[in-house]
């Protein structure tokens, strides 16, 4: 039987969701949760793979066990899960559904403090010495819907069968000092979102304009476009199947 398991993390001290060598990581952790409980070693599927730092107020992820499930789940993993790692459901899913592959979209949101805020330093990015013109960012943002191939934006070196996704909301919100960035796709290149809202923060502080932000995206070559922004401000916030 195939489960789902709904859970949010704090990716300040994790080396990002996926599993690797010598670093921490959220994967490591669910697995070593999971494979506790059923006595049995257990390796959970997650819906995506979030970067170094970077949180996410909704994540799922799956796995494959041939017992059915007893008692309080999500209670008994939360027990055995550091304080930064919350499961709130563990459900019971067709057997072909996957946590990756089934995604219709992933929304992401990235946080910026206009100003300086002690408590706010491990989940923004804080710019309190420039001024932003969040409407030429909004301008220059719904370009990205008019495009598809998104290889300006991408990491470098890494292993993708295709550039192409599907941007379907970006646009910026203000709340007094607080500026959200949402975005959704069905699927995102490794680094995308932190390098797009870099290269939009050039557009607000006058350093490109909107006509150069499109030649950007149409260059396909990553040193044009902005700086990767620190992953602290980065949550992925909806997956939906």
């Amino acid at each position: 039987m195939r489960y789902f398991i709904e859970l949010s993390y704090n990716g300040k001290n994790y080396h990002g969701w996926q599993i690797q060598p010598d670093v921490i990581s959220v994967q490591e952790k669910l697995n070593k949760a999971v494979s506790t409980i059923f006595q049995e070693k257990i390796e959970v599927v997650g819906a995506g793979r979030t970067d170094t730092g970077v949180h996410a107020s909704q994540m799922f992820a799956h796995f494959d066990i041939e017992k059915s499930l007893k008692g309080d789940i999500p209670h008994k993993l939360n027990s055995l899960l550091p304080l930064d790692i919350v499961v709130y459901n563990v459900f019971e899913v067709d057997d072909e559904k996957h946590a990756r592959f089934g995604a219709l979209s992933r929304s992401y949101e990235y946080k910026i403090w206009l100003g300086r805020n002690p408590f706010l330093l491990d989940f923004s990015w804080q710019i309190h010495s420039q001024d932003l013109n969040v409407d030429l960012m909004n301008e220059a943002a719904k370009l990205l819907l008019e495009y598809t191939d998104f290889q300006t934006f991408s990491k470098v070196k890494t292993d993708v069968y295709t550039y192409n996704c599907n941007v379907t909301e970006a646009l910026w919100k203000q709340d007094g000092k607080e500026l959200v960035f949402y975005i959704t796709a069905n699927r995102f290149l490794r680094n995308m979102v932190r390098a797009i809202v870099g290269t939009l923060v050039d557009v607000g502080l006058g350093k490109i304009t909107k006509d150069d932000f499109r030649k950007i995206i149409e260059s396909k070559n990553r040193g044009n476009a902005g700086l990767s922004v620190p992953a602290k401000g980065l949550f992925l916030t909806q997956i939906k199947y």
